[in-house]
């Protein structure tokens, strides 16, 4: 064993994996973001490396990056989930396929990614280098390059363990106009899969609850799926990642303000009996919990079945399904119909029914 300076927790230098200097800590130390040695060391020996590419490795203030044409699509996103990890992921991963996805529903291609980490001192050092290896590995699935980022330590007790902002650039091709100004009466509405799955694992392994069966979370970079819908059904409308608030919140979005409305026919979206069973348990519904896998199509109804047919033939889409569709009356309105034809409004989501759930 070797203790590090300062009187850190010692570390097994025969057993550790981590780089030279990282390994020399157990923990994060304030000295870790304060900008000289520490911070540097942690910058290059941790992310720099496992990141890797020309633009972060220079060090400098901005990451100077080509532009492949088309218009420019950039958004910003801050990631908390408790526990760090959780069946079928972590908060790396969530951190990079939350950015990403965000850029695909607009169309675009994600291409450019930032990452900015707040971490509370303490925080355990094998832990970091696993949530920025799962960010590297899920960067590579969906194609992105983290080109840019920042590091802040907090004062022990003031941080709650680790928060990641990433933010993306992507680029639109030229021809590609998506939103819900698009949407016609009698499109139809998708979904790549059962939902739900995201806020029930992440739920039941906070509340230690003994699974029956095995579930995991659906976080994933959607962007090749993406490509492959529009591909066959080039005039999809809208798109939308179903994430916090479920389906409930984002089928309230589509039609907010709109002059037509929404309905789902319950029977047709794919939810898995465990998630019932667990969302029973927890008092929730399954159609307000969160995803992180999932997008939302609005697609024209000569286009459905193909974008239905591309979906299934992708990993991540097979359990796609037609759910439901948009209709003229009641204006602005979300509706869940029945087998019966009974019908009740798809209520917005008032409260968080699961925080830190991404």
């Amino acid at each position: 064993m070797s203790k590090s300076p300062e009187g850190d927790t010692p570390v097994a230098e025969s057993t550790s994996t981590r780089s030279s200097a990282v390994s020399r800590y157990a923990s994060v130390r304030l000295a870790h973001g304060s900008g000289g040695k520490l911070s540097l060391e942690l910058i290059q020996d941790l992310f720099v490396s496992t990141f890797g590419g020309n633009e972060l490795a220079e060090l400098t203030d901005a990451a100077v990056v080509a532009n492949p044409g088309g218009r420019v699509a950039f958004c910003t996103d801050s990631h908390t989930v408790t526990p760090t990890f959780f069946p079928g992921g972590d908060i790396g991963r969530l951190a990079v396929a939350g950015t990403v996805n965000d850029l695909a529903v607009m169309g675009a291609k994600p291409t450019y990614l930032t990452a900015a980490f707040l971490i509370e001192e303490g925080y355990d050092m094998d832990e970091l280098e696993r949530v920025v290896r799962s960010m590297k590995a899920t960067a590579d699935e969906a194609g992105v390059a983290i080109v840019a980022g920042d590091t802040k330590v907090l004062e022990r007790g003031k941080g709650d363990g680790l928060f990641i902002n990433t933010a993306g650039v992507g680029f639109i091709p030229d021809g590609v106009d998506l939103g819900p100004s698009r949407i016609e009466a009698g499109d139809k509405i998708l979904v790549n899969g059962t939902l739900g799955d995201h806020g029930i694992a992440v739920m039941s392994r906070r509340e230690g609850l003994a699974m029956g069966a095995s579930l995991e979370s659906d976080v994933a970079p959607l962007n090749g799926l993406i490509e492959q819908v529009m591909a066959v059904a080039p005039n999809v409308r809208f798109m939308r990642d179903v994430t916090r608030g479920g389906l409930a919140a984002v089928g309230n979005e589509v039609v907010l303000n709109q002059a037509w409305g929404l309905r789902i026919f319950d029977v047709a979206v794919p939810i898995h009996d465990i998630v019932e069973e667990y969302s029973e348990m927890l008092g929730i519904d399954p159609l307000l919990a969160a995803n992180e896998g999932k997008v939302l199509m609005v697609v024209p109804d000569d286009e459905s079945e193909a974008a239905l047919g591309a979906m299934k033939a992708h990993p991540l889409g097979r359990e796609a399904a037609i759910i439901g569709d948009i209709v003229k009356k009641p204006e602005g309105v979300a509706l869940v119909e029945t087998a019966y034809g009974s019908r009740r409004v798809l209520e917005m989501p008032i409260e968080e029914q699961l925080p830190r759930i991404c």
